[in-house]
């Protein structure tokens, strides 16, 4: 596990939009393509929104193909849509070569069986796609993409990507698998605010089970990038 400590989420976003390019251009370079899966909320905003500005001539974006790693289930332009977040914040900005959204306006076991033919179709034969980079935040409950504590999702083992209930919400959500955002090449959180410091001591360094706190789900092989603020980072021992 890297943990990196920013200053403040603007620093953060910063440190995250740099990431972003470096790993992107190290995939382009080495396999002629770069596959990330996006994340919803206000820091991958500000991240994506300096991607727009400072790097749209520093990456090569037609070979920037866009996933996301979860969806409420509402149409695109709906103003809680991760897809309408992504959209004007940077997609809208940068000629990418291709998005692959979900399709949150259709019923949901739907749109989560059509998203999982969708990755099938563009990886070919890998029993689970393995993209090179997946964007993650947490919430102050712990959960991550919409890996909600104590729902169906955090148990499957055999799909891509699932309609989730979460009963506190009264809502479905779509959402990829854990063994997919494990397969990753590079998993990276970015976290700000003290709202998060207690969920994020106890993901980073508690005892309770990822039932409880579903980030804890999040293993890559090669670890995760923890990329926080110093108000997300404040209970840390």
């Amino acid at each position: 596990m890297n943990v990196q400590i920013y200053e403040d989420k603007q620093e953060l976003a910063e440190a995250a939009a740099r990431d972003f390019a470096e790993r992107a251009t190290a995939a382009i370079e080495e396999g002629g393509r770069f596959t990330v899966a996006l994340a919803g909320g206000s820091t991958p905003k500000a991240t994506y929104e300096i991607l727009a500005r400072d790097y749209a001539d520093g990456i090569d974006w037609s070979r920037v193909h866009v996933f996301f790693g979860d969806e409420r289930t509402v149409p695109p332009d709906h103003e809680d849509s991760n897809y309408r977040m992504a959209r004007e914040a940077l997609l809208d900005h940068v000629p990418v070569g291709s998005v692959h959204r979900m399709r949150g306006e259709l019923p949901p076991e739907e749109a989560a069986t059509l998203y999982e033919d969708e990755l099938r179709e563009f990886f070919g034969s890998e029993s689970i796609p393995s993209l090179d980079l997946v964007m993650l935040g947490i919430g102050g409950d712990g959960h991550t993409a919409s890996l909600f504590p104590n729902t169906p999702a955090l148990d499957v083992r055999d799909r891509l990507t699932v309609e989730n209930p979460v009963e506190k919400l009264e809502t479905v959500r779509l959402t990829l698998t854990a063994p997919v955002i494990n397969a990753a090449r590079a998993v990276v959180f970015a976290v700000a605010g003290e709202d998060k410091a207690e969920a994020l001591k106890e993901i980073l360094e508690g005892n309770v089970g990822p039932h409880d706190y579903p980030a804890k789900l999040v293993r890559p092989a090669d670890g995760s990038v923890w990329m926080l603020d110093r108000t997300a980072a404040s209970q840390l021992s």
